[in-house]
């Protein structure tokens, strides 16, 4: 499939999303079940339009599926107000924490008794499809800047953490597939630098590299009282670039920084709004986008004149303008790489990902959470939703990725690569269909007003 092609398929694509969006957005399903349709349609179970093999690609889509998942992180942070006390974030600790690790090692005890693979592999297949996407898992985030369910707020925040607290377990596989056993040299020293350091520094550094160019671009756009249209998707892009640099020359995780970040830069406006003498809320909720599966719905901000030059209005306007590009950029790429996992399961399907999937959805996520979880963080309903929420997506892609482009045997990057693609093919179809009446049959228990998931 040649280039002009490709584009001729993703137009297509694109203009049929955007003519049928009125209709869509009543399907019990998720766009990016549409997506996926759409690849299956176009590849090798179709018509046969394109064809790929994942080892041929993944030079490249290391680093596609890494900026997506970057995006994404970034949007996580900037979607999540609350203070770092307040007990909705207690959820999200949980989960990002003991629940990962217990999926992890639930994923990894399946492929090593059950499917017969080694040591290594097993661990490693467990760190890619154990954390949750970021990308796909938006539809069951927070949906505004009021928005303080315990539910939503713990999915939010898992999302945003364990994509970078997963990837130490993801080197300790590959590592072990090196050595080929525990030794306490290699695990002492993958401890020190993998997760003692690099796990804190990578959230510290961004944090306060988001928090501070945050007050700074914001104090800037208030004193020169800017009305015109800011390049705050410049700042949202540079903002990403230098946590993530930053972050790896110190040794630390890149995903956690760009996370961080996100949540430093969003605390920056917080702090900003506390010292209004308006309600925080009554200025952000007009500048920041409601969030939907589909994309962010921007909301205008009534300036008067000469109002951006209070620093409370100008960081609303940073906030949603930084809120409504990253949505567009991360549903964007969602669409391409969503569409070619569609094409790649055509070639890699592997029928031992059925008993797996089935594993991980229905007994290891959902007993992790129902034994991990205090019942003072999430009461029972919380508890079996986020057991069923565990939506796997473009960062196990990511993953994956990278851990073919890191000297894996051929035997084991097929075992590697068939089953974690289509893991998260049956993911995607099965979180799909069920997400959107499970989400509001929740909504409705808690007396919510239906969000509108499109």
């Amino acid at each position: 499939m040649n280039f002009l092609e490709w584009m001729a398929v993703l137009g297509v694509l694109l203009l049929i999303l955007a003519l049928a969006s009125a209709y869509l957005r009543w399907l019990p399903v998720t766009t990016s079940l549409i997506y996926l349709g759409f690849g299956l349609l176009i590849g090798q179970l179709g018509i046969g339009l394109w064809e790929m093999n994942f080892i041929q690609i993944a030079g490249w889509m290391v680093h596609l599926t890494e900026i997506a998942v970057l995006v994404s992180l970034f949007v996580s942070g900037l979607k999540l107000r609350m203070p770092l006390r307040h007990p909705a974030w207690k959820s999200a600790y949980v989960l990002a924490g003991p629940v990962m690790l217990a999926c992890i090692a639930g994923v990894a005890l399946f492929c090593h008794y059950l499917l017969g693979l080694s040591w290594g592999i097993s661990v490693l297949i467990g760190a890619i499809l154990a954390p949750t996407d970021p990308v796909l898992a938006s539809l069951v985030q927070v949906n505004n800047s009021r928005d303080s369910d315990h539910l939503r707020y713990g999915l939010s925040g898992e999302a945003g953490f364990n994509d970078g607290t997963a990837f130490p377990f993801v080197v300790f596989g590959l590592l072990l597939i090196e050595q080929g056993t525990l030794a306490t040299g290699w695990v002492g020293e993958w401890a020190v630098h993998r997760v003692l350091w690099a796990v804190p520094a990578g959230l510290v550094f961004g944090y306060l590299l988001g928090k501070l160019i945050g007050k700074l671009a914001i104090n800037l756009r208030a004193r020169y009282a800017d009305t015109s249209i800011s390049p705050n998707d410049s700042l949202a892009l540079a903002l990403i670039a230098l946590a993530y640099v930053g972050a790896e020359l110190i040794g630390a995780w890149g995903f956690l920084a760009v996370f961080a970040a996100g949540l430093g830069l969003r605390h920056a406006e917080i702090s900003v709004a506390k010292r209004s003498e308006t309600p925080s809320e009554e200025l952000i909720a007009h500048a920041v986008p409601h969030l939907a599966e589909g994309g962010l719905v921007p909301r205008e901000l009534p300036l008067e004149s000469g109002s951006i030059a209070e620093p409370k209005v100008a960081a609303g306007v940073m906030m949603g303008d930084i809120l409504t590009f990253g949505g567009q950029l991360e549903r964007s790429l969602e669409v391409l790489l969503v569409t070619m996992l569609g094409v790649l399961v055509s070639v890699h399907w592997d029928w031992r990902a059925v008993p797996l999937a089935l594993a991980l959805f229905l007994l290891i996520r959902p007993l992790s959470v129902w034994l991990l979880m205090p019942r003072s963080y999430l009461d029972r309903t919380q508890r079996l939703t986020a057991g069923w929420f565990g939506i796997r997506g473009i960062g196990s892609l990511y993953y994956l990725s990278y851990a073919v482009t890191h000297g894996l045997l051929p035997d084991e990057a097929d075992d590697l690569i068939q089953l974690v693609i289509s893991v998260v093919v049956l993911s995607i179809i099965v979180h799909g269909l069920s997400t959107q009446p499970l989400l509001r049959r929740y909504e409705r228990s808690r007396g919510q007003a239906p969000t509108n998931h499109v």
